[in-house]
């Protein structure tokens, strides 16, 4: 049967609950796309029922505007009054709320039946409504002054292109869209009052669109009234929105800590990360003690916070609980205990440090050296590595790490120091002296031999060897001391 319209009522049922089961797909799949993983707050999934509305709002526009054109299409008359022109548009906003509705309680019943931080925001849930209700007013009004077949596509895609731009936006406008504010942080929150003036303003503005188009449509005086009155609410709306300040104070948390192997403390809607990041980051905290980079407890902090937290306590940043977020915290903590080199040599030192910080493999480096001092790292046992970062942290954070801090002098240390001494030249006039077999019969022997000899040959030749490299006889037959140094001779009295 079909009403004066030309529309059956049953193809408007059946329309409807395809409407609301595909609106309910896609938003439980576009709000279990925007949760942020692992976060049991109730704040998460407010957020995630508003940012579907990113793909059920404009699917909700091309529904409304099918129906517009259908009903534009069948018309006969004109409608009476404003009631009898606005009870299909509401309809229609009914069956969109409906599918709303649906997807929170899906999202809710995870949510519900494990601990959840903070509490739910009605005003949040009114202000999804209130988005829905703005894109299929919009809907509507393009279906109806344009019924074509190809409209609602129209309607969807520029309904789509315009919010995300005003989402998007860097200006006030993001403000006005029905989204929340990106990204979502859990320290910060969301604020009831900007969900209130934002759930003003899209309401009268889809109230100013219905009923001035009531007024077009009814030619009655008393909708066009009340579509001036909406003006008037949704300005309210949007001077709340501007002069509200674009940042939200952190709010207060009450971290949720575990106290073993180390203390680490999380925003309490990831406390179930506290296991996986205390064993990240116990290996680094015994290798760090008795460094002036030691600590005793952790924080997670936002990364817009830069207040100061309490004495042994060091901020680590997890921005939610997906796999390996553990590793990129622990990852990120260590490279900021020392700068970066900006490609000096020291940044190859400055990796292998790093590197057995985070338990991973020594690099090599572009550089021999740096080949060398990994393989000379790795031959340390792991307390001669802890002792030697102990001693030379403050190169480490400063990047003024070179080869010497890796045995690049090691060989020279285990020896006795000992001048540098000139090259002596060799005399091409004089011959190789060969040594008797008999003279080296013994180390003890040696003096003996010498005096025996005729001496007075090779004295003279060292004279001459000593005057040849700037030396006086005395420098040159001057005794040395055990580290090799020359011994001054005491004066003699004829001196």
């Amino acid at each position: 049967m079909r009403d004066h319209r030309g529309v059956s009522r049953e193809e408007l049922q059946q329309s409807a609950l395809v409407a609301v089961a595909v609106l309910l797909v896609l938003g439980v799949v576009a709000a279990w796309s925007v949760l942020i993983p692992g976060v049991s707050a109730w704040e998460n999934v407010i957020a995630a029922v508003i940012g579907s509305l990113r793909l059920t709002g404009p699917v909700a526009a091309a529904f409304a505007a099918w129906v517009a054109v259908r009903r534009r299409r069948g018309a006969r008359r004109r409608p009476r009054s404003a009631w009898q022109a606005m009870r299909a548009p509401l309809a229609v906003a009914v069956v969109v709320a409906a599918s709303f509705t649906a997807t929170v309680l899906v999202m809710a019943v995870r949510t519900v039946l494990t601990e959840q931080a903070g509490g739910l925001l009605p005003s949040g849930l009114m202000m999804g409504i209130a988005g829905l209700t703005l894109y299929v007013t919009l809907g509507w009004v393009i279906g109806w002054l344009l019924p074509w077949t190809i409209t609602p596509v129209f309607a969807g895609l520029g309904c789509y292109g315009l919010f995300t731009w005003l989402a998007r936006g860097q200006t006030w406008t993001d403000r006005l869209a029905p989204a929340t504010r990106e990204p979502y942080d859990v320290f910060r929150g969301l604020s009831a009052t900007a969900f209130t003036d934002q759930s003003l303003w899209l309401l009268g503005v889809s109230t100013a669109l219905l009923l001035g188009w009531a007024a077009l449509v009814t030619r009655q005086a008393l909708a066009l009234a009340g579509a001036l009155l909406a003006v008037l609410a949704a300005g309210t709306g949007m001077a709340r929105l501007i002069s509200e300040p674009a940042s939200i104070s952190a709010q207060r948390v009450v971290y949720s800590c575990q106290e073993w192997p180390i203390t680490v403390c999380v925003h309490p809607g990831m406390r179930t990360g506290l296991p996986e990041l205390g064993s990240a980051f116990v290996k680094i905290a015994s290798r760090l003690a008795g460094t002036p980079g030691e600590f005793s407890r952790l924080e997670q902090r936002p990364r817009s916070d830069d207040a100061t937290i309490s004495s042994g306590a060091l901020p680590i940043h997890v921005d939610d609980l997906s796999t390996g977020f553990a590793d990129a915290a622990a990852d990120e903590f260590v490279e900021r205990l020392a700068r970066q080199c900006d490609g000096s040599p020291a940044a190859g030192y400055r990796d292998i440090v790093i590197a057995w910080l985070r338990g991973k493999p020594l690099p090599g480096g572009p550089l021999p050296e740096h080949q060398y001092a990994a393989a000379w790292f790795s031959g340390l046992t792991e307390t001669q590595r802890r002792e030697w970062l102990r001693l030379n942290y403050a190169d480490f954070a400063a990047c003024r790490l070179r080869s010497e801090h890796f045995g690049g002098q090691a060989v020279q240390a285990a020896q006795p120091f000992q001048p540098a001494q000139p090259v002596q030249p060799v005399q091409p006039t004089q011959p190789v002296q060969s040594v008797q077999a008999g003279e080296l019969a013994s180390p003890g022997q040696t003096n003996r031999v010498r005096r025996a000899g005729h001496s007075g040959r090779a004295t003279g030749h060292r004279h001459r060897i000593g005057r040849a490299n700037g030396l006086s006889h005395r420098e040159g037959s001057a005794p040395r001391d055990a580290d090799g140094d020359r011994r001054l001779a005491r004066p003699s009295r004829h001196d």
